[in-house]
């Protein structure tokens, strides 16, 4: 089954056009891809940020400074 209109691939690839979607645009997707990782990484470590804020304001502090002293 060939989408591309070739029935064998043993001809010179030089004479055949694009054979996958998007050809050219390699640096401009590594480009989105890069951007989206860092993006992602940001948003991650603000909102792990504020859980652990809230995590650390939780319960009552004198409770569990006894508490750590203790052991």
């Amino acid at each position: 089954m060939s989408t591309i209109g070739y029935k064998d691939w043993a001809v010179d690839l030089a004479d055949v056009s694009a054979i996958y979607p998007f050809q050219g645009s390699e640096v401009l997707l590594t480009v989105l891809c890069i951007a989206f990782w860092i993006g992602w990484h940001r948003i991650q470590f603000k909102r792990e940020s504020e859980h652990l804020e809230k995590a650390r304001r939780v319960g009552d502090k004198e409770k569990v400074t006894r508490a750590l002293e203790r052991y």
